[in-house]
């Protein structure tokens, strides 16, 4: 599945690290990533590299005043304090980095500081640092939010929308003729598959099968996996095929299962624009992504089968307690609903 894709941009993220490496971190992190590299995906060292990055641009502003960031040692490191890296966070919370201002939620901020006590352990284990009191700071205490999803008749609802244009300004539906056969193709397949907007803009032609209504997806790490979608997701892709083969423009990227109005593979800000369009409109008070697409795929399935290992293998989530920890909503709704099913005492006539 749109495997030139991903190779492409698993090199770009590649590329982005070791410049990361060169230019912005110090001398000391290219034997961390090196000793990571093998147990991590090149998506999540670029996270920590972006992570460290701002943590060793805080520490030369506030901690090391006047000392190059490519300059700082592992002895540097052995002075960091908790009280430090508490400032640290704090610090997250709005500061202004190559000439922007940035602010940092609980759980942005939580993830920071998970990527510098990382770091830190590793040094420490190794014996390069005597002391680690990354491992002393408490994480941000994390206030779960409620999980957004759509419900049945608002799944309805967004895919005429996308088929009728209702509700569309003069200027969307502009281009809705032209996009709408895609558009709605690519709503069903979220909504029917619970796919990833990475898995989806990386699809190619010949990773559908419609001989078992099957295809490829490429997961997180280059895992690849068969899923299935019914016939109404079938119907659609069908017909997004068929009017792409109908147009007389030249696709720059033929192998790309969805195209943009240039032509070339969709990006993934252009699914995300599409999908907040339409779902502006069947539900305006909430903030629809393709993340929470996947969501009401999930939350469907659950409540269909009743089994969260199957919803875990089918979104693809290596633990299932994180299937669980999503999902734990709707077991309590099941729990609730059988409050009373076993009788106590007999029925008064």
């Amino acid at each position: 599945m749109g495997e030139n894709y991903y190779v492409q941009r698993n090199n770009k993220n590649l590329d982005t690290i070791e410049r990361l490496l060169e230019n912005e971190l110090p001398s000391f992190c290219s034997d961390y990533f090196l000793a990571i590299d093998s147990q991590t995906s090149t998506l999540t060292r670029l996270n920590y590299a972006h992570d460290l990055k701002i943590f060793f641009y805080f520490l030369k502003e506030k901690r090391f005043k006047g000392k190059d960031v490519k300059d700082f040692t592992l002895n540097d490191m052995e002075q960091i304090t908790s009280t430090d890296i508490e400032y640290f966070l704090s610090f997250l919370s709005h500061y202004r980095f190559n000439g922007k201002e940035h602010t940092c939620n609980e759980r942005a901020k939580a993830r920071k500081l998970s990527s510098v006590r990382a770091m830190f352990k590793y040094f420490f284990n190794k014996g390069f640092i005597g002391v680690d009191n990354s491992a002393k700071v408490a994480t941000p205490k994390l206030h779960e939010k409620p999980i957004i999803r759509l419900d049945s008749e608002e799944v309805f609802g967004i895919i005429d929308i996308a088929e009728s244009g209702t509700g569309l300004t003069s200027h969307q539906m502009a281009y809705h003729e032209k996009n709408k056969v895609r558009d709605s193709a690519i709503l069903m397949l979220f909504l029917g598959t619970g796919i990833r907007i990475s898995e989806l803009v990386g699809l190619n032609n010949d990773d559908l099968n419609f001989n078992d209504n099957s295809f490829i997806v490429t997961r997180k790490g280059g895992n690849k996996t068969i899923l299935y979608f019914d016939d109404d997701v079938a119907a659609a892709l069908k017909r997004y095929i068929e009017y792409k083969e109908q147009t007389s423009e030249v696709i720059k990227e033929p192998d790309a299962l969805f195209v943009s109005n240039k032509k070339s593979r969709i990006t993934v800000r252009a699914v995300e624009n599409l999908v907040q369009k339409y779902a502006k409109i069947v539900s305006p008070l909430k903030k629809i992504s393709p993340h929470k697409l996947r969501s009401t795929y999930g939350t469907q399935l659950y409540k269909a089968t009743g089994d969260i290992y199957i919803v875990a293998d089918v979104l693809g989530h290596k633990d299932v307690n994180t299937t669980r920890k999503h999902y734990a909503a709707i077991s309590d709704d099941n729990r609730r609903a059988v409050a009373g099913k076993v009788k106590l005492k007999r029925d008064e006539y």
